[in-house]
């Protein structure tokens, strides 16, 4: 899994260095490239087995869903393979990196199964307004949730009404 928040320079080829714990995890998997293409606001990078997931889930979606064609087009059409070269970096396509508001600097998040690649002063308006949802909702969600009780520890902390028991004396 892929975690962390990490800014870098993009050099003037255009080749971003891939933080040191993402290219562990990578190369423990045996990727050596990465595809590449534009989602939301950011580049967004998966090793070859990740996107062929992506693939195989848009494959799947209704083919005659205007959305699902539109989203499948726009991911696919923008993608690139990226090789990573023996220093760790990979080089950023021109288009992408315009599409996304590169200039020499990047955030780079590790976002479970994939890399984003955000211009640095839209990852701070990201995390401004996404903070803001958070305060929103954030008396609607039980963080962490709590583990489901087994069926057996249920049943015995009810009494023969089916109400919990009340506190033993002590």
């Amino acid at each position: 899994m892929l975690k962390g928040t990490y800014r870098y320079k993009i050099d003037p080829k255009g080749r971003l260095p891939v933080p040191a714990p993402f290219r562990r995890a990578l190369a423990a998997g045996g990727v050596s490239r990465l595809v590449v293409t534009l989602l939301d606001q950011c580049l967004v990078a998966y090793s070859p087995a990740e996107w062929s997931r992506l693939e195989a889930q848009l494959a799947s979606l209704p083919a005659f869903s205007k959305s699902v064609r539109t989203l499948s087009r726009l991911l696919t059409s923008r993608a690139a393979d990226c090789a990573l070269d023996s220093q760790g970096r990979v080089l950023l396509p021109p288009p992408l990196r315009t599409a996304a508001g590169l200039g020499r600097e990047a955030v780079v998040v590790g976002v479970l199964n994939r890399i984003e690649i955000w211009a640095p002063e839209t990852w701070d308006a990201f995390l401004r307004d996404s903070e803001r949802l958070l305060d929103d909702v954030s008396l609607d969600v039980q963080w962490p949730v709590p583990p489901a009780l087994p069926a057996t520890a249920v049943s015995e902390g009810a009494d023969r009404g089916g109400r919990p028991q009340g506190k033993p004396n002590r």
